[in-house]
């Protein structure tokens, strides 16, 4: 077959799953309240501040070994003789953190929500995401996409059906970004990694899409 149909359909095929993605987000925010300029601005947004990474603070570290991981075989925990030191950047991540904590503060601000089902939500999700997070070396912290965003849009829903859109974001990105992340900040040193960056560095990273996950499904 000729490459260059086969780039158009690539094209094609991309710009597809940028509507469909687009088509989403669209509806996750309306749910939330913001009018197509507003999710414009956050979608823009966010594609630009996942580069940015605004560093906070330094930890030092010392990296004694690492995850070996060969294609067909276990997991092998491979040690350094002597244990290497050095430090580790916290930052914080502009399109997967700043944005999100942003909206979840404006969204808190008009009040819909009753605090004791919001202070429930936000504590059952930090809870979760603790105990779901795993360190990855070399990385940082990971868990379930999905496990997050269901549970926070079931909560939601038992609490506040009224508003379980709100409650769901709020608590989803909140209780990610405090459980999977900031709790885990004692054990960065540990991972071998130069920048830890809360929220990550992808385009639509783990907060983010936590976020608008939950609130398309309440």
């Amino acid at each position: 077959m000729p490459i260059f149909p086969l780039i158009v359909l690539l094209v094609l095929s991309m710009l597809m799953v940028a509507m469909i993605q687009v088509e989403f987000f669209e509806i996750a925010f309306a749910k939330l309240g913001l009018t197509p300029q507003g999710t414009l601005m956050v979608l823009v947004g966010t594609l630009i501040g996942s580069g940015i990474n605004l560093p906070i603070f330094k930890i030092r570290t010392q990296e004694s070994g690492h995850l070996v991981e060969l294609p067909g075989r276990k997991p092998v925990w491979e040690l350094f003789q002597p244990a290497r030191e050095g430090n580790t950047v916290i930052a914080v991540n502009v399109g997967g953190c700043v944005i999100p904590v942003g909206l979840c503060l404006y969204f808190i601000s008009l009040q819909l929500i009753d605090p004791i089902k919001l202070g429930i939500a936000f504590a059952a999700v930090t809870a979760l995401s603790y105990r779901m997070s795993r360190p990855e070396p070399g990385i940082g912290f990971g868990m379930p996409v999905f496990v997050a965003p269901l549970v926070s849009v079931a909560i939601a829903l038992i609490l506040d059906s009224e508003h379980a859109a709100h409650l769901a974001y709020i608590s989803g990105v909140l209780g990610v970004l405090i459980g999977a992340d900031v709790l885990h900040l004692k054990n960065v040193g540990s991972l071998g990694v130069p920048v830890a960056s809360i929220g990550g560095a992808g385009t639509f990273d783990g907060i983010f899409m936590t976020g608008i996950i939950a609130a398309l499904l309440a």
